[in-house]
């Protein structure tokens, strides 16, 4: 598959070589920053010798061990949908002991990361999955997704005005690219409005619809790229088929191509197989008839 970081490429990648946290992470052991800790606590070990940096490179031959256990082959590249609730924190640990999304996912579930966030008060789709790398990829505004979100607003909208946030806006100092916003209804003084980017800066649309003196009083993401929110009910997560997800991230993604390259204009003197006739023996046969002379046929 291409491009799909650390399923089929992982075999070559760790036999030219990868960073052991990295490794340790893909083991599902715990995150990369978790893994340079027991590093620096001495709980990592490659080929008998005990590590004192993260900065060690492995290869698919290196023996390693965590906690004085054999480190488990890589996982496989796995991908969910989850319909993120308000009031969930969308990280492992909260500071200030709120719940966090991954204390309420079921306990059956490997160790898995978000692409991207959801705010505290924000809803709907989140992404989650067992690869940082593939995680990284999909948060690269370079990748070109598109996030779609719907959002209830107080006020009354200025339509004209949401038309203008397609050529950028810069808030505080803070420049915010193209979205693309559209009133759904308004419904006395709330309002809901459709709207789709591709960067998702820090807080970008309430903060977006502030600056506009229309303040957000509900967000919820319905599609992050092709993968949809759907029929997915509240707390409810969904794993991917692997056949979907090689599809979304190869070549030729199948389906909803948002956000996807156009496709590479084909080399000249490139010829389609529809280009030529459908019975090329029936027409070398017409075209030797037009050419025999009459007395002949």
């Amino acid at each position: 598959m291409t491009d799909l970081p650390e399923k089929e490429g992982a075999k070559d990648g760790a036999k030219d070589g990868e960073r052991i946290a990295k490794r340790i992470a893909r083991a599902g052991i715990c995150s990369r920053r978790d893994a340079e800790k027991l590093i620096a606590e001495g709980k990592v070990s490659v080929d008998g010798k005990v590590l004192d940096t993260p900065a060690t490179i492995v290869t698919a031959a290196s023996r390693i061990t965590v906690n004085g256990k054999p480190l488990p082959d890589a996982e496989q590249t796995r991908l969910f949908r989850y319909h993120k609730p308000d009031g969930l924190v969308t990280t492992h640990k909260d500071p200030e002991g709120r719940k966090t999304i991954f204390q309420a996912l079921p306990a059956d579930l490997p160790r898995l990361i978000s692409i991207g966030r959801l705010d505290l008060t924000s809803e709907g789709l989140l992404l989650l999955t067992n690869d940082g790398a593939l995680a990284r990829k999909l948060e690269l505004p370079a990748t070109g997704w598109i996030r779609r979100y719907r959002v209830r607003v107080h006020g009354r909208v200025d339509e004209t005005a949401l038309a203008e946030l397609v050529k950028g806006v810069t808030v505080d100092g803070v420049r915010y690219g193209s979205i693309e916003a559209h009133l759904e209804r308004q419904q006395g003084s709330n309002a809901w409005v459709s709207m789709s980017l591709r960067e998702g800066k820090n807080r970008e649309i309430r903060r977006v619809m502030e600056h506009l003196g229309l303040p957000v009083s509900r967000l919820i993401r319905v599609a992050y790229g092709p993968f949809q929110l759907g029929k997915l009910e509240r707390g409810e997560v969904e794993e991917v088929p692997g056949k979907v997800l090689h599809e979304q991230m190869g070549d030729t993604p199948k389906g909803d191509r948002t956000g996807f390259a156009k496709a590479k204009p084909k080399p000249k003197g490139h010829t389609r197989r529809d280009d030529k006739p459908k019975d090329a023996s029936k027409q070398q046969g017409k075209d030797a008839d037009r050419r025999r002379p009459a007395s002949r046929r």
